[in-house]
């Protein structure tokens, strides 16, 4: 995902053409330049050599798709000048068949493709981009880059599993952070970064940010966490946040035990300034050894801080799965013509649940607060189709109607874990839950040993009770959905109303607000859900479109820096606020206030017996 035209090293790299031997391509390293340093109109020119090809006809391939996004990007449409050359620096013929894929004749004198690459941030506020932003790539010449690689290699059609070495000529004063491996050199080139990795997965699951130093590294129970920071302004560097990832991430290898899926991990975290072209989708993609994360500059400290222990708990627990326990589908990923595996209900449920779990079971939430997390994930679950199968869902995510529905994994994923959970918890008499579960199958696979998609749940029954088979049957691959009171009951609790803090825009990653694209969009409220105070006490109402806000025009490219300034906003901050409703515009004016929102929420059964009691604390305290 880096560019890179090498200083001296470039020259033996242009050389390499007119060296090659006869070695097979399947026993020759592909090599990939990047050039950081040279950055042309916001593109960086990358140059990918492989070895010598015995057919005539050669593919190259951007992906289409790549693991842990369940998406189609397509992030061919990024790349634009595409060249291909023979050995004599000749062109050779090609064809483009699809966004992401390029025919190159004449394959078996091809020498190496070449090729600029556009960076996702920059289009996130059009319609045609779809990429999530920590799945994206920002080119920033001489502040920064985010090399998610997927965006910047290609791969040839029959070079997948052939080893990668990368070349990245950098500004002299940014540097990287990365879970890549340095090549060692006896002498190295200024300003030149070198990287290997053993195959193209191992390449695009290793995300590169460059940007100033600013890392804090430390250790925790013999894994190596460094923390790597890019903030525009420079208000948070990694010292400023170290603590909180720190106690967080002891919290979760003490929670998870002798489950050890690596000795080291990233944690990449790009602080947008929500401009029009920053990165404005916010959250985190996982890898095997690291993660990106991506989060508003303008959010206070503390805020800041509990959205990355929330992202990153949830990233870095996918070391269990599907990083260590997966079907061949993510094992042997295609990233052009995906095949699907149908456990979202686990990689994505299981690794929410936990990282909602081991914050009650180590402390560093209340009960309450559980038991609010998860009454939101039902509510959030209503959202979305209750009688959708989720291994169907799973099995079919990159099209509709289950694509519009790939947000549940989160909400109706992690309840069916809950669930899971109990009921094991209830059958074994407290000895036995899905942590139980998830270490028990990770000694069985781990990283290089997949499933078989359709004979995973039959394992887990035979792992567990008979009763298992039906909780599956019924509600992850039928379509009936969760009565949560039959099973929250179990360990004696209830659920009530009570007033929930919201955002001012947003509660949580559900906003109160929505956007009408057209020759002019238009921002409105909201019809058919419950309004926050903060709508509520001003006077609006579902379906007022919002005209101004303090006198600034409301668009689609203003809104998204309103709402960042938002974070920082303190209850007596004075708000004027412009709505067309029907044909007729009216003022709204007040304090913003502090906004909550009334929510069902989980309390204790004080009736519940010793014994339900007992139950539950195991369940929730290990």
């Amino acid at each position: 995902m880096r560019k890179l035209s090498l200083l001296a090293f470039a020259v033996l790299l242009a050389s390499c053409g007119a060296t090659k031997t006869a070695l097979t391509a399947d026993k020759t390293p592909v090599l990939a330049t990047l050039d950081l340093k040279n950055v042309v109109d916001d593109k960086v020119s990358v140059t990918v050599d492989p070895g010598t090809f015995t057919t005539d006809e050669v593919l190259f391939y951007i992906p289409k798709t790549v693991p842990g996004t369940y998406s189609t990007d397509n992030y061919g449409q990024y790349i634009e000048g595409f060249k291909a050359f023979d050995y004599d620096g000749k062109e050779l013929a090609f064809s483009k068949t699809d966004d992401n894929t390029w025919k190159i004749s004449n394959g078996k004198n091809l020498d190496k493709v070449t090729y600029f690459v556009n960076d996702t941030y920059d289009t996130e506020g059009e319609v045609k981009s779809k990429v999530f932003s920590p799945s994206g790539t920002n080119i920033n010449a001489g502040k920064t880059f985010m090399l998610n690689l997927h965006g910047f290699v290609g791969y040839f059609n029959t070079l997948k599993e052939v080893p990668y070495e990368l070349s990245i000529t950098r500004p002299a004063d940014l540097l990287a952070s990365t879970s890549l491996a340095p090549k060692k050199l006896e002498t190295s080139v200024a300003n030149v970064d070198i990287f290997t990795a053993n195959r193209y997965f191992d390449v695009i699951d290793n995300p590169i940010l460059y940007a100033k130093p600013n890392t804090e590294t430390f250790e925790i129970n013999g894994i190596t966490v460094t923390l790597s920071v890019y903030s525009p302004t420079g208000i948070y560097s990694a010292l400023s946040l170290k603590d909180r990832m720190e106690k967080m991430m002891g919290a979760q290898k003490t929670f998870l035990g002798d489950i050890n899926g690596t000795k080291i991990y990233n944690i990449l975290l790009y602080l947008s300034t929500m401009e029009a072209d920053d990165a404005s989708g916010f959250g985190a993609l996982e890898h095997h050894t690291s993660t990106v994360v991506v989060l508003p500059e303008a959010m206070p400290k503390e805020r800041l801080e509990q959205a990355m222990v929330d992202v990153v708990s949830h990233e870095f627990f996918h070391i269990v799965t599907p990083l260590s326990v997966h079907s061949k589908e993510v094992q042997y990923f295609d990233f052009n013509d995906p095949k699907m595996s149908q456990h979202l209900w686990m990689y994505e449920g299981t690794t929410e649940y936990f990282a909602n779990l081991f914050q009650i079971q180590q402390g560093l939430i209340d009960e309450a607060e559980f038991y609010q997390r998860m009454m939101d994930k039902v509510n959030n679950a209503k959202l979305y189709d209750d009688a959708m199968s989720f291994t169907e869902m799973s099995k079919n995510i990159l099209v509709e109607p289950y694509k519009k529905n790939y947000a549940n994994v989160y909400e109706k994923g992690a309840l069916i874990n809950m669930v899971l959970d109990i009921q094991l918890r209830e059958l074994s008499n407290g000895e036995k839950g899905v942590l139980w579960l998830m270490k028990e199958l990770t000694k069985k696979y781990g990283n290089n040993t997949p499933f078989e998609d359709d004979k995973l749940i039959d394992e887990i029954v035979s792992m567990t009770y008979p009763e298992i088979r039906g909780f599956f049957d019924i509600y992850v691959i039928g379509n009936t959905p969760i009565n949560y009171n039959d099973y929250l009951s179990k360990v004696g609790l209830k659920a009530d109303l009570v007033e929930q803090e919201t955002g001012y825009f947003l509660n949580g990653e559900d906003p109160f607000i929505d956007v009408e694209q057209g020759d002019e969009s238009i921002v409105f409220i909201r019809e058919g859900i419950e309004l926050n105070s903060f709508f509520k006490d001003l006077g609006a109402v579902g379906g007022d479109v919002i005209k101004s806000i303090n006198d600034e025009p409301v668009t689609l490219e203003s809104i998204r820096p309103i709402i960042g300034k938002s974070f920082g906003w303190s209850p007596d901050t004075d708000i004027k606020m412009t709505v067309k409703r029907g044909d007729e515009e009216i003022e709204l004016e007040g304090k913003v206030g502090s906004p909550t929102l009334k929510v069902e929420t989980i309390t204790a059964d004080k009736n519940a017996s010793a014994e339900i009691i007992k139950l539950r604390e195991v369940w929730m305290k290990g």
